[in-house]
């Protein structure tokens, strides 16, 4: 067959992406370690997703073709699956530059190009993953890509495919965890998927997306008639909410109208049997999309600035229009520090606030921001250093990207995993020393602080010797699931014998704990921990019951 250009690797991808969105609930299931994470697949559909979402501008060139689509990804990318992909896209676009055309051996160099990106990206590569998956494909692609799929990339993709699925059916017995659940990996099967689609595409047969379609989103804006300065509510803020059945009954959505509608203007409320949409202007977007995740999780999320979107509409249209731009207005000299965070939860957010986070982005487990909302965070603090506080494992693979997009600040993204640890740095910082004092300073901050957190096992699982049945307290220990129980007494209880030599605790409270079991919980750490100094904090957070520091 003739050699792939812009037009059909632009087909690849889109077929790939309808691949991976029809099957992303399977890959979900596939996370079934107790703690619940289970957004494997919607991260990866998310990530490529938005290819599909563009398709009608996308370059007929190849080369100009896969840079677009490399970069729409990126921007795309959320979580740790979905920076993975991303950057293993990156990889691809970088090997086809210039390129008009790829044949098999060409297609198989990107495909190695991709993997080289994608390992480049992670600190410490574990066997068992999606990163094994793609590289043993690529491997087994290039050794025959010359050969004996010389004129054929239909059937290299096919022999990529068979390596790949092998690949993932040995993933349980490389890594532990996945063996213990007896699933395969994940992201593996994900990549699977994609290398599905992308054949698909070749034979002439692409992959139809069969999902629920959903609503596009708002229109931005139009500022270019307006004054800034007219501009009462400043950040334009989007999402989709999967509404959660027995969350979502007619009198508490009305209430969330009611309440949302007092918040900021140009509210549109939308919603079918699954979703709820979401679209507001408001001075408060943390806020709204708390109250909206208390219905569901929430598949897309988008904030804008409307006061700055507004100065660079306005700005083209002069230009288009060839006149003079108005002057900028004087812009405040940039302070030496400023601070991004990712959290979930009001008054875990306040918490930070108050510490002096300039940003906070809305994200967390099972919840990870993109890289375009760690961008948009950082680009917002006129600071001429911003210290990054991803607060979550799997949040920091797409903050330590953001930083490596931003070059007009210095961006220090630190390895926080837990939200104890952020405002462990927070409280660590000190103004009079340098950039790399700090990171040292608030880096070892974060290592002496205790990190627990208490949820409940979403499956059953037997890891690390324990036998957790579905609905157990689950509690970890620096996001490591180290305890539990068949009550959130007995389960904080072994908590607190690993508490024995801290002298201060401090407990955030979730959004689902009333006020009156969280000083329950506070008494029992009180009585247990009598040296120690506890105090207790509504954090509104999801997922997690408590959230506990111990220092």
């Amino acid at each position: 067959m003739a050699g792939i250009d812009g037009k059909m690797y632009g087909n690849m991808v889109i077929s790939a992406a309808n691949a991976l969105e029809n099957q992303k609930e399977d890959i979900n299931n596939l996370n079934v370690f107790p703690v619940p994470d289970g957004d494997t697949g919607s991260n990866m559909s998310m990530t490529i997703g938005v290819v599909r979402e563009k398709a009608e501008n996308l370059p007929d060139k190849l080369s100009d073709c896969a840079a677009q689509i490399s970069r729409m990804m990126l921007m795309a990318a959320r979580g740790n699956s979905g920076v993975i992909l991303s950057l293993f896209f990156k990889g691809m676009a970088k090997a086809l530059d210039e390129c008009d055309e790829a044949d098999s051996v060409s297609l198989a160099k990107a495909f190695q190009s991709g993997v080289d990106s994608a390992y480049g990206a992670v600190m410490s590569p574990q066997e068992g993953t999606i990163l094994t998956v793609m590289r043993v494909s690529a491997e087994k692609a290039l050794e025959k890509a010359g050969d004996e799929f010389k004129n054929d990339p239909a059937g290299l993709l096919s022999y990529m495919l068979d390596v790949a699925t092998t690949t993932l059916e040995q993933t349980p017995e490389m890594l532990p965890v996945l063996k213990s659940a007896n699933v395969v990996d994940a992201g593996g099967s994900g990549f699977v998927a994609i290398l599905n689609g992308m054949r698909a595409a070749l034979n002439n047969n692409a992959v139809a997306y069969t999902g629920t379609a959903r609503p596009q989103t708002a229109s931005a804006a139009d500022f270019s008639a307006m004054d800034t300065g007219e501009i009462t509510f400043g950040y334009c803020t989007e999402c989709i909410i999967e509404k959660d059945p027995e969350l979502c009954t007619e009198e508490r959505i009305e209430s969330l109208r009611e309440t949302l509608s007092e918040m900021g203007d140009s509210m549109v409320f939308a919603q079918d049997e699954e979703i709820i949409k979401l679209h507001i202007h408001t001075n408060e977007p943390g806020i709204v999309l708390s109250l909206a995740q208390v219905f569901g999780a929430l598949l897309t999320i988008k904030v804008e600035n409307m006061r700055r979107q507004h100065t660079e509409l306005s700005a083209k249209s002069n230009e288009q229009k060839e006149e003079a731009p108005a002057p900028a207005p004087e812009k405040e000299p940039a302070k030496p520090y400023g601070f991004v965070s990712v959290a979930a939860g009001e008054g875990i957010a306040a918490a930070f606030t108050d510490m002096g986070c300039d940003r906070m982005v809305v994200g967390g487990q099972t919840m990870n921001p993109s890289l375009a909302d760690i961008i948009s965070a950082v680009e917002d603090v006129n600071a001429q250093t911003v210290f990054v506080l991803p607060n979550n494992s799997n949040v920091y693979l797409a903050a330590l990207q953001a930083s490596k997009e931003i070059t007009e600040k210095r961006v220090i993204v630190l390895a926080t995993k837990t939200i104890p640890q952020g405002i462990s740095c927070m409280f660590a910082f000190d103004e009079s020393l340098s950039p790399e004092e700090n990171e040292a300073a608030m880096t070892e901050a974060a290592s002496m602080v205790k990190s627990f957190s208490l949820t409940y096992a979403v499956h059953d699982s037997t890891a690390d010797g324990m036998d957790i049945h579905t609905g157990q307290s689950l509690g970890l220990l620096n996001g490591k699931v180290r305890f539990y129980a068949d009550t959130d007494t007995e389960c904080l209880s072994q908590m607190i014998e690993e508490m024995t030599e801290g002298s201060v605790v401090t407990i955030f409270y979730g959004e689902d704990v009333t006020e009156e079991d969280a000083k329950k919980v506070a008494a029992q750490f009180e009585e247990a921990l009598p040296m120690a100094d506890v105090t207790l904090l509504p954090g509104n957070q999801p997922v997690y019951k408590y959230i506990i520091s111990c220092e």
